[in-house]
């Protein structure tokens, strides 16, 4: 049975790939293109940072090669060290902001059965300083606690360099409290645009269409700049998940986007300022098919599209994402109507950006 776009996104957000980890999310989108797509009329390789880049045959040929990108990378940790009592320290793989992960359950090296369980902890409350007490707390003075008794038993079964995730449910919040059909899990950024990409290709497309689904976005793009060299996009469509701060107390201003409101169609971030043909076609598309958008109030934040658009001899680049709040974090939270808005908007932006 073919499964919808939520299922798909589900058992994506469930699997576990971090920064330079992205096998598992590969694997996870080949099986799929193998199984639900005619392989006649698709071209599928992996480059050699990572990327899955697909080309899919199209009902005619464009006048410009439209590609579009999203990243397989979500944020983790990385173990660094292992102390004498059978702590693990680690540092973070991506953004992370140390006051989302005290306390935090993670799993340690999960693949197969070695599914080793643990949570982030640091001094105790009631031996802190008054001046730690009021100070936020750094990833380097945390740990996690495996109950290991000591290194050599940490040792047996972690070692540095072993990656770490945060463990969260997907759930689904589409109660009759809530208006906007919210799901919450770990990963929705960006496996959100993985699973729009992925929705895309299992469509009869209007014309030929590149995808990339790339690595290491969360480090620094780094997986960006091979795909955009190896598949020589004119023009390039991010789809991400992008930060909503739509929660108490926030002013309207700072607010950045809210879920619900629709895709966000940026026009800056603090990694690109985006074509604005391209953006104004977005808006007007959108417009035409009855597509909810909204922009950002404040620049902030950045994606793969820093990198693609000034790779190559430059390449005209657009971002269309969905609002998600707790962003990196166990918990994003994030507003179906938005992403289903973005998948429709992407249908068509392909058949805008090809005539060109």
């Amino acid at each position: 049975m073919v499964m919808n776009m939520l299922d798909l996104l589900k058992q994506l957000c469930e699997i576990n790939g971090a920064s330079g980890d992205e096998d598992r999310v590969a694997e996870f989108l080949l099986s799929h293109i193998n199984s639900h797509i005619n392989l006649n009329s698709t071209v599928i390789r992996r480059d050699f940072p990572g990327n899955l880049l697909v080309f899919k045959k199209g009902k005619s040929t464009p006048q410009k090669t439209v590609m579009f990108a999203a990243h397989m990378d979500e944020v983790g940790f990385i173990v660094t060290d292992i102390t004498k009592d059978g702590f693990l320290r680690f540092a973070p793989v991506g953004g992370i902001n140390a006051n989302a992960v005290f306390g935090r359950r993670v799993v340690v090296n999960s693949k197969g059965d070695d599914r080793i369980v643990g949570v982030i902890a640091g001094k105790p409350v009631h031996l802190l300083s008054d001046k730690e007490k009021n100070s936020q707390p750094k990833i380097e003075d945390l740990f996690i606690d495996i109950g290991a008794c000591d290194k050599s038993q940490a040792e047996a079964i972690v070692a540095p360099g072993d990656y770490c995730y945060f463990i969260g449910n997907f759930d689904e919040l589409n109660s009759e409290r809530n208006c906007n059909d919210l799901i919450r899990a770990k990963a929705i950024d960006n496996r959100l645009g993985c699973a729009i990409m992925l929705d895309m290709l299992k469509q009869e497309l209007e014309y030929d269409c590149v995808f990339a689904f790339t690595v290491q976005e969360e480090i620094g793009c780094r997986g960006a700049a091979a795909a955009a060299f190896n598949l020589e996009p004119d023009i390039c469509v991010v789809l991400e998940a992008t930060t909503a701060c739509d929660t108490a107390g926030v002013e309207d201003g700072d607010k950045v986007c809210e879920l619900g409101g629709g895709a966000v169609v940026s026009f800056m971030d603090k990694g690109t300022v985006y074509d604005r043909e391209l953006y104004n076609i977005t808006l007007e598309t959108a417009k035409e098919n009855n597509i909810k958008t909204q922009t950002k109030s404040k620049i902030v934040g950045g994606n793969d599209a820093s990198i693609i658009h000034k790779s190559m001899g430059g390449i005209r680049t657009i971002a269309v994402s969905a609002p998600c709040r707790y962003i990196h974090t166990p918990f994003c939270m994030a507003s179906i109507g938005d992403i289903n808005g973005m998948r429709t908007l992407a249908g068509q932006l392909l058949c805008k950006f090809a005539k060109l």
